[in-house]
């Protein structure tokens, strides 16, 4: 005996759903995968740093080599704070002028670990919320603190012009006057 399904009988729909089945069996192995290897991905930010050595490490590496500091503070668990180190990585520009004007240093705010004395001593950014970036002078006094709103697209990433502009106007080259002409 045959059952018929809309003029198919019920051995042909199995033919056609066998190998659809187990690509579809497939899909939670694949899943759990993809969730290791983002598990294993090493994170932005350290709860377990020693931010006040970390920094003081920064502001002197940034002495020897002509550059400022950059404090991104934020957290894992901020969707802006990895968003903008996504783009930075991948804009070349933004990737250059960071590597030839900053030190970079990714501030931890967390509940494991908020940094509190630390971000108090640059005058509270969090204020503006996060990720909020501090630049700090190669003698470790801070010379502008930056909300990032204002470097957003609109579309939950920000606008690269923008990023590429404020990070080229607190070069130390720009900071210093050394591009303006006399």
């Amino acid at each position: 005996m045959v059952f018929y399904f809309s003029g198919v009988s019920v051995k042909q729909l199995w033919i056609i759903f066998k190998p659809m089945k187990q690509k579809i069996s497939l899909l939670p192995v694949l899943f759990l995968a993809a969730l290791s290897i983002f598990a294993q991905e090493k994170k932005l930010y350290n709860p377990a740093a020693n931010a006040n050595a970390d920094i003081e490490a920064a502001i002197k590496k940034a002495a020897a080599e002509n550059k400022f500091v950059v404090l991104q503070a934020g957290g894992n668990w901020c969707s802006w704070c990895l968003e903008f180190a996504r783009i930075s990585k991948a804009n070349p520009q933004i990737d250059s002028v960071i590597k030839s004007s900053f030190v970079w240093y990714e501030l931890n705010c967390s509940k494991e670990n908020t940094n509190l004395p630390v971000l108090a001593k640059y005058g509270y950014p969090q204020r503006f919320g996060f990720p909020v970036f501090i630049i700090l002078d190669s003698k470790g006094q801070r010379i502008h603190t930056q909300n990032s709103e204002y470097l957003e697209d609109g579309k939950r990433s920000y606008d690269q012009k923008k990023v590429l502009s404020f990070l080229q106007q607190w070069t130390p080259k720009a900071v210093f006057g050394k591009t303006y002409a006399q």
